[in-house]
């Protein structure tokens, strides 16, 4: 049997006692006022059960421990209105390490209780939507203070979760089709994800955001680049988010096979043309052409060469600089708006 939950607060009250008498409450937590005390009061409306490693002796099943699947749900709600939505609360790298650990306990105390269905599936989709979202804001962050690498890892393991959540529930899931496309946008050129997708019902297969995913992953497997950064216009903003990680690798390779295609001593490739294959300001096109060795003369043309062509070095490629076909969809979408799905 699972054990039953009967906490009915985000943050236990046995641990927000220890913590506060610990001097271990983030600033997050703490009553306005006391942040300078030399221990600081715990708010219970503002704390969260922190992540903790299951440890030798320690009994992770205390029903007043675990919050059932409704006061989760309220505790993923408040991580996403009140901190990582939140306009006065920075910087975002502080935001997004206090709401990853927060979800972590969330995750955990669903695993301990074996969750399922609706209750599950709504606490995993704003939680995918979140990691989504912060895989783009904070691409290019020092690793000190963000690791893709973990970042990636755990989204994985949510839309496995979710997806799992879909096959095996009694539905119906009015947002499956949304997180279907996320996922296969995300794991681009991925068999399991696209074999994910095939399995699919007929009539999902046939949303126009789940026929958009599958020609964008066609283009990629094929190496028609060009073809693949004009259907990205097409995708709605949190959509690029999830595919953005692959814009470099399909640029670096546009840019390869044009030094092949026209390498010539003759030859010169208009600037601006490049610069709307590429999805990118002309500008911003010269800057990358520098990066990989290819020339760019004073008439602003691409000389493009075979031998020219070299990869950068290890950070000398600040991909934030070439989002602009992200970015520029998010208008003025808000965070909250964004995790919550309201686009």
């Amino acid at each position: 049997m699972a054990p039953r939950a009967s906490c009915q607060t985000m943050c236990p009250a046995q641990e927000l006692r220890n913590r506060e008498s610990q001097n271990r409450l983030h600033c997050f937590e703490v009553v306005p006022g006391t942040e300078s005390f030399r221990k600081p009061k715990g708010d219970p409306l503002r704390a969260v059960k922190e992540y903790s490693r299951p440890a030798a002796g320690k009994d992770v099943t205390k029903p007043s421990c675990l919050r059932p699947p409704d006061v989760l749900l309220k505790t993923v709600c408040y991580l996403i209105d009140e901190i990582a939505g939140s306009t006065s609360l920075h910087p975002w790298t502080e935001v997004y390490s206090f709401v990853f650990d927060r979800l972590r306990s969330v995750k955990q105390d669903m695993i301990i209780q074996r969750l399922s269905g609706k209750d599950c599936v709504a606490i995993l989709e704003p939680t995918v939507r979140f990691h989504i979202y912060a895989s783009y804001r904070l691409c290019g962050e020092p690793l000190r203070i963000y690791d893709p690498r973990i970042n990636d890892t755990h989204l994985q393991e949510y839309l496995s979760w979710l997806f799992d959540c879909y096959k095996t529930g009694s539905g119906p899931y009015p947002n499956q089709e949304e997180f279907q496309t996320l996922g296969l946008l995300y794991n681009l050129g991925s068999s399991p994800a696209a074999q994910d997708i095939l399995e699919l019902p007929e009539r999902l297969r046939q949303t126009p955001s789940l026929k958009l995913a599958l020609a964008i992953n066609r283009a990629f497997l094929e190496g028609n680049h060009v073809h693949l950064l004009r259907l990205v216009q097409k995708l709605d903003f949190l959509q690029a988010c999830a595919l953005h990680r692959h814009l470099v690798t399909c640029r670096r390779h546009l840019l390869l096979i044009y030094c092949h295609g026209y390498h010539s001593r003759n030859c010169r490739f208009p600037l601006d043309r490049l610069a709307q294959l590429l999805s990118l300001e002309p500008s911003l096109t010269a800057e990358l052409c520098q990066v990989y060795g290819i020339e760019v003369n004073q008439h602003n043309q691409v000389l493009f060469s075979k031998s020219a062509f070299t990869e950068p070095e290890q950070g000398s490629l600040d991909c934030k600089l070439y989002h602009s076909i992200v970015s520029e969809k998010q208008r003025g979408l808000t965070v909250k708006s964004i995790i919550h799905g309201c686009t």
